[in-house]
């Protein structure tokens, strides 16, 4: 693959000022080298998590639903819809946003209440615990959420981190340094010829000069 440099004028300043914005650039790389490594624990960490709180989510909601099919058999689906109108708030859920290595993202809080008496008239004991299970699989689905996204934002930034460093290890560094190299040699070429000009012009002179003094011992 060949080479590419930066379009710049072969200059002591410009060699200059290129190797500091490298060592700028590299410096910028180490850091984002680190903040992706981070990233990258925290969404292994993160996935552990998630797939923890999804499996107790999936097992809170067969026994809710196994609880609802119970009092739907004991009760009748009419019954059901009239008690769901009837019912309070069961579970109190707050968002907040919370940031982690710079990626904000929502954290939910979700709290089950006490569940408030209803109509004797009609309902079965089995309606209580079908009640607490709701209750409960809400409440893990909310957490659910919060793991999802926030997995979902760190793997997003994670693939962002990676992107950078890729892109300033394979393509911006090297072509400042190979511009560095490029107007290194040029200038080393210069100097070079510049010092063997000098050699030619003073040797030159000290040729005159013999020359001088051999015609002057030779006069009469």
């Amino acid at each position: 693959m060949a080479q590419q440099y930066i379009k710049a004028p072969p200059t002591k300043n410009t060699l200059i000022q290129l190797k500091k914005q490298a060592q700028f650039l590299e410096e910028g790389h180490d850091l984002l080298e680190r903040k992706r490594e981070l990233l990258t624990r925290l969404v292994y960490s993160r996935i552990g998590e998630y797939r923890k709180l999804r499996d107790e989510s999936q097992k809170s909601l067969r026994q809710a639903y196994r609880w609802i099919a119970i009092s739907q058999l004991r009760m009748g689906s009419r019954a059901l819809q009239q008690v769901a109108l009837g019912s309070g708030r069961s579970l109190e859920v707050g968002i907040i946003p919370k940031r982690a290595l710079g990626v904000e993202y929502p954290a939910v809080t979700a709290e089950e209440l006490p569940l408030k008496p209803v109509g004797l008239l009609g309902t079965d004991a089995s309606l209580d615990e079908t009640r607490k299970t709701l209750s409960r699989a809400a409440a893990m689905l909310a957490r659910l959420g919060e793991a999802e996204m926030a997995l979902s934002r760190l793997m997003e930034e994670q693939r962002k981190a990676q992107k950078r460093v890729n892109a300033l290890k394979y393509n911006i560094i090297p072509r400042y340094r190979n511009t560095i190299r490029y107007i290194q040699s040029l200038l080393e070429e210069e100097e070079r010829n510049m010092l063997f000009q000098i050699k030619v012009l003073r040797e030159n002179a000290q040729k005159k000069a013999r020359q001088k003094r051999i015609a002057g011992a030779h006069t009469p």
